[in-house]
């Protein structure tokens, strides 16, 4: 069993001050991996003081060598490739498959960005119209300073790629908290940081819960710029703490997303994409797409296609290469999500396919439910479960369906299936969401921009935005040359 008792900090790693430790836990064997600390707030300021201490090289670095440094990343993920992913698919409980992707989704994520940063210095000091007679701009970029990242435990090394890779690329020092129920497969970077020669201080992983090391980083005043994706909840305490001192902060938080089926939609491709909206990982994803509105012509065949395929799916040890759905990551997200189960017993809805899966005898499964005809106001049509269940509506037409899919506080994703391509773009105008998928699969892509609007976050992640998001703007305003 690992014991995670210290951070990496300036390029060492150094015990944390913290008395606390935290189990984590095989989500499948149920039993315990590894027992990481709880951190400390002083564990905080060494942290962000060698962070501050690094940033005036770092930041002059050319962005050739930032982005050197980024591509050396890459390749050393690759390298550990295999190791991660069943790291990666013990800790969290995810089947192979799906944790080999997030490895190559996280390799693409660094080599893009090291990309990026190659290209910063050449954009430095271009040229600006000011449509003043007489004078001339020219635009700079600046890294914010000091990045205070915060992520999630449903895609580890994905979510911290989405950060660590565009804020190194801008020149920011990082100071990065991995989620306490997923820390093993990240403490690979600090690994890879002292193999690839990384600067002291550029890069800093701080282990811990919110109470040791979350509130204590969101707080603290030596951090200049904050990233966080997770719960609304905890989001808009992260905003709280940004605005003290003004400081720069993205979030990515929670979704609600729908999945239109037209009339004319492939009904065996709608209920590959449906299924796959809402049982990969598990569901645990803020983009899941977990509010069906499918015509009524086509709702009973999908419905029975859907039945069928999720009775296909295969739950059991996520080492095992058959296995194509894992547990949920931990018992305290099966007894949420079994909350909101007996809410929906409660509510007398019933699922459609409740008993055609059979589960292990151990380990943190939920069986995926389909609810038929929910109402608009159940708490299982406008809360995020984040987990395998479904909620479904028809619709009469295109009209209703946008309508109901923008009915919603959030405003992540949105996946769109219809026959006809110009019907699925113009729908995919209509909605609120910051990313719509039409007849495909979710796919983010490091070159498309990620985030959601309403209530799903502030800012994008990935794309240019993601680098944009840890940069300053500078414009130099002078006399033009004769």
């Amino acid at each position: 069993m690992s014991t995670l008792t210290h951070h990496f900090i300036d390029n060492a790693w150094v015990a944390s001050r913290a008395t606390r430790c935290l189990n984590v836990i095989d989500p499948y064997r149920e039993t315990p991996i590894a027992e990481v600390t709880a951190g400390d707030p002083a564990d905080v300021d060494d942290a962000v003081a060698a962070a501050r201490r690094a940033l005036p090289g770092w930041r002059e670095l050319s962005s050739k060598r930032r982005g050197a440094f980024i591509d050396a990343i890459a390749e050393a993920l690759e390298a550990r490739r295999a190791a991660l992913v069943e790291l990666s698919s013990r800790n969290n409980g995810k089947p192979r498959a799906e944790a080999d992707q997030d490895l190559a989704d996280a390799i693409a994520c660094y080599r893009y960005y090291a990309g990026q940063a190659r290209a910063l210095d050449a954009r430095q000091g271009e040229t600006v119209d000011t449509g003043e007679a007489g004078l001339v701009s020219r635009r700079y970029q600046d890294p914010v300073g000091v990045a205070g990242l915060i992520t999630p435990w449903n895609f580890p090394l994905v979510s911290s790629a989405w950060k660590i890779a565009p804020a190194l690329a801008a020149g920011c020092t990082v100071v990065f908290k991995p989620s306490e129920v997923t820390p093993l497969p990240e403490q690979a970077l600090a690994e890879i940081a002292l193999e690839i020669g990384l600067p002291s201080g550029v890069f800093n992983l701080l282990h811990g819960d919110g109470r040791g090391v979350g509130e204590a980083l969101t707080a603290h005043p030596g951090v200049d710029k904050l990233s966080f994706t997770g719960s609304n909840a905890v989001g808009e305490a992260v905003m709280a703490a940004a605005a003290r001192g003004t400081r720069n902060v993205s979030l990515e938080l929670g979704g609600k997303s729908p999945i239109l089926v037209t009339a004319d939609a492939d009904p065996e491709l709608a209920a590959e994409l449906v299924l796959a909206g809402f049982c990969y990982n598990a569901g645990q994803m803020c983009s899941a797409t977990s509010r069906l509105l499918v015509h009524e012509s086509l709702a009973d065949d999908l419905h029975a296609r859907l039945d069928a395929a999720i009775a296909d799916l295969v739950p059991g040890d996520p080492l095992d290469d058959a296995t194509t759905l894992g547990p949920l990551v931990n018992a305290a997200q099966r007894q949420r999500v079994e909350a909101y189960l007996a809410t929906a017993e409660a509510e007398g809805l019933v699922p459609t396919a409740r008993s055609r899966i059979a589960l292990p005898e151990h380990g943190h499964f939920i069986a995926p439910r389909v609810f038929r005809d929910v109402p608009t106001t159940s708490r299982l049509w406008r809360e995020e479960i984040f987990g395998p269940v479904l909620c479904a509506r028809t619709v009469r037409d295109d009209d209703e369906a946008v309508t109901l899919a923008n009915d919603s506080i959030f405003g992540l994703a949105a996946t769109v299936v219809a026959g006809d391509r110009g019907r699925a773009v113009d729908i995919a105008a209509r909605l609120q969401a910051g990313n719509v998928w039409c007849n495909a699969h979710q796919v983010a892509p490091p070159a498309l921009g990620w985030g959601g609007m309403k209530a799903s976050g502030i800012g994008r992640e990935l794309g240019r935005e993601g680098l944009e998001a840890y940069l300053e703007t500078r414009y130099v305003t002078l006399p033009s040359a004769d």
